[in-house]
């Protein structure tokens, strides 16, 4: 059996009080809280970890000694018949067993034991020792002592010196005292009444009170706690859980005890509640934090909205590229729809619809990112000074150097060229998707099918002619290739006539689809701006990642503290 069962609620009370401050200490280093001198590490240790005293008198060969081995359940102190105890001895705690005399009187003993780490022990010789001084060594100690244990050998429980020495106590040390019967199997329970009673009232007679009085045999304890297994039955004859238990209540019950158990929980409680501040602290902070950046990403959006308004602006200027290059695809396709040229492709085949549609969507993509160039530059220019005017907000807000975190160019380096990109793709779209080369296909099919039968006509009726003529028919050559002349001057005059015709149509559904192609545009437009700015927003990631981690980190520590208040609130409650 252990010596834990000496106040076990109180040990477990305070082991739990010491751990939830050594964990609001670790809380407090964790978040940066300052606790200044409120939880001093040091005057805890010493302050709840201070053991119990217990005071050991009794006349010579009492059984002191064999007492507290029984109450300890080891071999603390010697044993032995003649009286082995002839200085005060105080048992303490120490890696290695050591004797240190501190006095001609008293010596301090050294024991690896863990009993020692919680019990303080001071073995007296004897209240009837011949010695001179240790009463006055041993009355040095009643003070401090949690309990003071006065030993009485069941064959002379009214010895003179120990009852002369109750008798000289003060009346706080008096409330300490118990009178404990020792060597009780010697006798009869019977005789052990009549030994109670007599103690019962000579206590009152010397002192007015009467201490609790406990017949025990610390021998049977002593063997019933060696025995394996256990010897329970020997162990309640012995006595002893009655006074463990009387022990154990006067150790949980112990008002200094207490006390210092209330002190250092209301200094914990005064801790946790400074690292509960900081951390409302830092929560409001995250929260300042968070709706700065959510005011950051809406001023983001407004600029961009700046932008779009612009858009009609930007788009008539998209507009007149357009029509330019309308006009000037359409002298192309005048020019190339001559009379020669189109007839020599009547033998080589004719892709002018391909050609022209090809032509105006290379032209106008380049126009159109011509002019998406500008725009990007000029938006980049508006968000690299927005982002140097963040930057110091940002420091200021959040403490973060958003210079050297981000490549704030690169970054809009790249969306100035997708933005660039997107428009080019666009205009390229958006002109196939007007299917501008319908009409014009058809209409030189159809111009092509006029000038091939002129061709043929005139082809045919001049080799007719010239079989005339190499036969010798007078008239009939001359007749045919007039014809042949006649039907050449028709093919030139419809070359010409639907030349100028389908130019002019061309155009004319060019510059009807201007505002077609501008609406179209002006989706593509808008979505590229979108991206650009959200690229440029993407830039914050190193702002939404710190605040994020804060957050995340913060959550533990919450869940810490709330443990600690509600463990602290438990022992409260114990107290």
């Amino acid at each position: 059996m252990s010596y834990t069962m000496f106040g076990e609620r109180y040990f477990a009370t305070r082991e739990r009080l010491a751990g939830v401050m050594r964990g609001i200490v670790d809380l407090a280093a964790d978040t940066g809280t300052d606790l200044g001198d409120k939880l001093p590490l040091a005057e805890i240790e010493s302050g709840l970890g201070a053991p119990f005293l217990f005071v050991v008198c009794g006349e010579v060969n009492a059984g002191k000694s064999c007492l507290l081995n029984g109450l300890f359940g080891q071999d603390l102190c010697r044993v032995n018949v003649l009286p082995e105890t002839d200085r005060v001895l105080w048992y303490k705690y120490g890696a290695t067993a050591r004797d240190a005399p501190a006095t001609p009187l008293l010596e301090e003993r050294f024991r690896p034991s863990d009993v020692l780490r919680d019990f303080h022990v001071i073995d007296t010789p004897g209240t009837n020792s011949a010695v001179e001084g240790h009463q006055q060594i041993t009355a040095r100690f009643l003070p401090s002592a949690d309990l003071i244990l006065f030993v009485f050998p069941v064959s002379n429980p009214w010895g003179a010196a120990t009852w002369n020495f109750i008798s000289e106590l003060s009346a706080e040390d008096l409330e300490r005292v118990v009178l404990i019967i020792q060597q009780a199997d010697q006798r009869e329970s019977v005789d052990l009444d009549v030994i109670r009673g007599h103690m019962t009232d000579l206590a009152m007679k010397r002192i007015g009170r009467t201490p609790p009085i406990f017949a025990v045999s610390a021998k049977n304890a002593c063997e019933a706690k060696r025995a394996t297994p256990f010897a329970r039955a020997q162990f309640q004859k012995s006595g002893f859980p009655e006074l463990e238990n009387h022990i154990s209540r006067k150790i949980c019950e112990s008002p200094a005890r207490k006390s210092v158990l209330h002190s250092w929980r209301g200094q914990a409680a005064s801790a946790l509640h400074a690292v509960e501040d900081h951390i409302d602290n830092l929560s409001h902070s995250l929260k300042t934090q968070g709706r700065f950046l959510d005011t950051t990403e809406r001023e983001i959006d407004d600029i961009r909205e700046r932008f779009v308004v612009r858009l009609p602006t930007h788009l008539n200027g998209v507009a007149e590229v357009f029509e330019t290059e309308a006009v000037w695809v359409s002298k192309v396709l005048h020019r190339r729809l001559a009379a020669a040229p189109s007839f020599v492709r009547l033998f080589i085949g004719d892709r002018t619809g391909q050609k022209m549609e090809t032509l105006f969507i290379e032209r106008l993509q380049t126009a159109v990112e011509a002019v998406a160039e500008k725009d990007g530059v000029e938006v980049v220019e508006f968000c690299h000074h927005h982002w140097q005017e963040l930057g110091a907000r940002v420091r200021e807000a959040m403490g973060i150097d958003l210079r050297s975190s981000l490549p704030i160019d690169e970054t809009l380096g790249t969306a100035k060229n997708r933005f660039i990109l997107r428009l080019g793709r666009a205009a390229r779209q958006g002109i196939g998707n007007l299917k501008v080369r319908n009409q014009l296909d058809k209409d030189i099919r159809r111009r092509n099918i006029a000038l091939k039968s002129f061709t043929f006509m005139t082809l045919l009726l001049t080799t007719i002619g010239a079989s005339c003529g190499a036969l010798g028919l007078p008239w009939i050559p001359g007749i045919l290739c007039t014809l042949a002349g006649l039907f050449l001057i028709g093919g030139v005059l419809t070359a010409w006539v639907t030349r100028k015709s389908i130019t002019a149509e061309f155009q004319q559904r060019l510059l009807d689809t201007c505002g077609g192609f501008a609406s179209t545009l002006r989706s593509d437009y808008e979505e590229a701006l979108r991206i650009v700015f959200q690229d440029y927003a993407s830039s914050l990631t190193a702002v939404h990642t710190h605040l994020a981690r804060e957050k995340l980190t913060i959550e533990p520590k919450l869940k810490r503290w709330q443990e600690l208040f509600l463990t602290l609130k438990a022992i409260e409650q114990e107290l």
